[in-house]
């Protein structure tokens, strides 16, 4: 099957691969086309209207990874004061102070960082600190990412929130460029040749895999697959082995230490791509969240899935890491 790619997944090509994202860097010239952004919502996904004082920004701390990641590509990363303990990207987040868990976080440490405001992850579970924030007298902004349009919105909320409105568009528009790049040049392929289709196990006690919910879907249709599991609403819904087995996807998409798994489970031998090793190996340094780095994730599944196109993809995709100020 001359689409299996295989993903670079040692150690080497982890850090080699962190070291060339955080480095990527566009210039987009005052006269380069941009996409239209719709203009901004009001509110966060708590309902909360969005802060407009740019007093306000002069001391955040993000306890959203992908919100942080927004943030230093915006070139806005002097505003930050703290970080979960989950921003790890791009390499300069860890010289911001760690102030814990991002779900049900410790106020209190928080709240000895002195922010002006605080951005939180959007889930039930983070109500009651949005509340006890806002009885502190702190602001907050509430954001969640499962779509890639939803990567969209909250990279225009945060640029009204700190004041750099035209940065978030250029992160915005940039990202998007790549996807579309990438949509195109797999489209040209697809048109004539049945897209290969794919199960992406995301745990295996239980079973969960990717669904019509998840951002990664979006990516494997964007790269030119097909999910067999789209027809799922949830993000990750909970399947079973035989249902995989049953729908026998050409590939799993996998880590490399769960390909070595897999096929040294009895049960999950029922499933053909297993028992013929067609795993493309996953990297979770671009697959992992829905940030900047969404182009590169859909370049390096795209390149996995289609080597033929190497030469009609970008080479790096545009992940902006710094805006020149």
């Amino acid at each position: 099957m001359s689409w299996l790619g295989i993903l670079a997944c040692s150690r080497a090509d982890t850090r080699s691969n962190q070291d060339r994202i955080s480095r990527a860097t566009t210039t987009v010239g005052a006269d380069a086309a941009r996409i239209p952004l719709p203009a901004p919502p009001d509110t966060d996904d708590f309902g909360a209207p969005l802060p407009r004082d740019a007093a306000l920004s002069a001391r955040v701390v993000s306890l959203n990874p992908a919100a942080t990641e927004v943030i230093f590509a915006m070139g806005a990363e002097a505003h930050l004061v703290g970080r979960s303990a989950w921003d790890e990207f791009p390499a300069a987040a860890k010289t911001v102070p760690s102030l814990g868990d991002g779900i049900r976080p410790n106020v209190e440490a928080v709240l000895r960082a002195r922010p002006t405001l605080v951005i939180l992850y959007a889930t039930a579970e983070n109500r009651a600190a949005a509340d006890a924030f806002q009885r502190a007298g702190v602001r907050t902004i509430t954001l969640r990412v499962d779509h890639i349009a939803q990567f969209v919105t909250l990279t225009q909320r945060l640029g009204v929130a700190l004041g750099a409105e035209a940065r978030a568009q250029v992160v915005a528009d940039t990202v998007q460029r790549t996807l579309d790049a990438v949509r195109a040049a797999t489209r040209a392929v697809t048109r004539t040749v049945t897209a290969p289709s794919v199960a992406w196990p995301l745990w295996q006690q239980p079973v969960m895999v990717v669904g019509r919910g998840s951002y990664l879907d979006e990516l494997l249709e964007i790269a030119g697959a097909r999910n067999v599991f789209h027809d799922l609403d949830a993000p990750s819904p909970t399947v079973s082995v035989e249902e995989i087995a049953r729908r026998n996807p050409d590939a799993l998409v996998v880590s490399a230490r769960s390909a070595t798994e897999l096929r040294n489970k009895p049960q999950w031998r029922a499933v053909a791509a297993v028992r013929n090793a067609h795993f493309l190996i996953d990297n979770p340094q671009l697959t992992g969240r829905p940030s900047v780095v969404l182009g590169m994730a859909a370049v390096s599944l795209a390149r996995a899935l289609h080597p033929e196109l190497a030469d009609k993809l970008p080479a790096l995709p545009a992940v902006v890491s710094g805006v020149p100020r």
